[in-house]
């Protein structure tokens, strides 16, 4: 049996022909954003650290601290925010899935049961008219439309343009998350170094308050000598208690960010963290890219709307659709398995945009409008990257230097203090000022626990612009051309 007859192929072809010279005109594109020149995409070569590399994949480990280890391993697992990125992720496969599916051939299996009275004075006159009914019917259908201008492939691309997006924004989350659990734990127990310290310095004034009580009682000092060093005592000891409370605060915000429980962090201990060695590589350019996980993303959106565009494009253009079905169908259900009760259909049907008020022209123009401003995001985004690196690259250059100047100060405070013990030893002088020589080295010592803590912060700081030990994996290939 020939489904088609010749006349109604050449109906057909007429029709394609018709079609194709008579399809809607799709508007030139007049502006596309140019990417950027990464040979410009560089931080000042004066910016110099102690070694030329990019961080490693677990750079925390560089610090040499089994507490860190663990809190970045709990928080890797347990933390809320992974789980949001990861729900993200799975939405977009699920997206490709259904782009990659509704390109394919749809098949169908339906069936029916339906009793009718047919009416007397209705179209069948009686017996029909008048008379009760089953209508029986099982078919299995099949469609497939013809992607000819490339709509459905650009439309799986930009679904893969998200979910790469989606991909590499989960190592962004990662990357965000390791390089917040270690600033925030090098916070606290800097907070914790330095609240000791103000406690020691708190101990060493009052004994200075009992020197100065015990020579006011010898006529040897006055008692605004005594008010003075009371007044610093308790500037000391209000900035002790400033310094438990912050580091509570801070112990919250660790406990929130690893999602544990209360009673996690009961058994944290003390340490003034090790810093490791700065790094910072003489080259950024392209490198920096593939070293981002949310510079991946933004150019995977980059894909992705230029996915959406194409698409939009290809709307313009005329769309064939081929569907057949074969089946069975009977008045009655003794009869339905019957060779007579067998229905055969196939059809073309030729969907040509000719006139739709400006919607194909106004919904290209907005995709392509949403591509432009994904790709000056982009650009934006990559030249923020390396502003970040030069930044935190300088500042920790400036540390460094600031270190090791400071530590001239450190060298002078403990010299004066020896000095005053050898004389205080002698006889040559008093308590009070051996008293205040070590002051000054507790205060100076705290000058270093604010350059460590600063240098710690920068040190992460750096590492999260670089990317924090991020290299970009094999993904799935966008097939739309551009």
């Amino acid at each position: 049996m020939r489904l088609f007859s010749p006349a109604l192929a050449a109906a057909l072809t007429a029709g394609a022909l018709l079609a194709l010279a008579g399809c809607a005109h799709v508007p030139a594109d007049t502006a596309i954003p140019a990417t950027p020149d990464f040979a410009r995409v560089q931080h000042a070569a004066s910016i110099k650290l102690a070694r030329d590399a990019w961080p490693v994949r677990e750079w925390w480990r560089e610090y040499r601290d089994p507490q860190l280890d663990n809190l970045v391993a709990r928080a890797l697992n347990d933390a809320p925010t992974l789980a949001v990125a990861r729900a993200r992720l799975a939405a977009a496969r699920a997206a490709v899935a259904g782009e990659r599916a509704a390109a394919g051939v749809q098949t169908g299996l339906t069936a029916g049961l339906n009793r009718e009275r047919y009416s007397s004075n209705g179209l069948f006159p009686p017996p029909i008219g008048g008379a009760w009914f089953n209508d029986t019917s099982v078919q299995v259908g099949a469609a497939y439309e013809f992607d000819w201008w490339g709509r459905h492939r650009a439309q799986v691309a930009s679904a893969l343009g998200e979910e790469n997006a989606r991909q590499a924004e989960a190592s962004q989350a990662e990357q965000l998350l390791t390089a917040a659990v270690a600033q925030s734990y090098f916070r606290l127990q800097m907070l914790w170094a330095r609240q000791d310290n103000a406690d020691q310095l708190a101990l060493e004034q009052r004994q200075l308050v009992e020197d100065r009580t015990a020579r006011i009682k010898h006529g040897l000092a006055t008692i605004d000598e005594r008010r003075s060093a009371e007044l610093e005592l308790a500037t000391l000891l209000e900035q002790a208690s400033r310094y438990q409370t912050q580091a509570a605060r801070e112990r919250e915000t660790l406990r929130a960010l690893i999602g544990a429980d209360s009673e996690a962090l009961e058994n944290l201990q003390r340490r003034v963290p090790l810093s490791a060695p700065g790094s910072l590589p003489q080259q950024l350019g392209i490198e920096l890219l593939a070293r981002r996980p949310d510079l991946q993303a933004a150019r995977w959106r980059v894909e992705s709307a230029l996915g959406r565009v194409k698409a939009s494009e290809a709307a313009f253009y005329p769309s064939l659709n081929l569907s057949a079905a074969i089946g069975l169908d009977s008045v009655s259900l003794e009869k339905l398995l019957r060779y007579g009760s067998r229905t055969l259909l196939a059809g073309a049907a030729l969907d040509l945009p000719l006139f739709d008020s400006g919607r194909l022209e106004a919904g290209l123009a907005a995709d392509r409008a949403r591509r432009d401003e994904i790709i000056a995001d982009y650009n934006q985004s990559v030249v923020g990257a390396v502003r970040e690196v030069a930044e935190e690259g300088a500042t920790l250059q400036g540390i460094d230097q600031q270190q090791k100047t400071h530590l001239g100060a450190v060298l002078a405070a403990a010299q004066l203090e020896d000095h005053a013990k050898a004389r205080f030893s002698q006889g040559l002088l008093d308590r009070a000022a051996l008293i205040q020589a070590r002051i000054g080295v507790l205060h100076q010592h705290d000058v270093s626990l604010q350059i460590i803590d600063a240098k710690l912060q920068t040190q992460v700081a750096l590492v999260k612009a670089l990317g924090g030990g991020y290299r970009a994996a094999p993904t799935q290939a966008v097939s739309a051309q551009h």
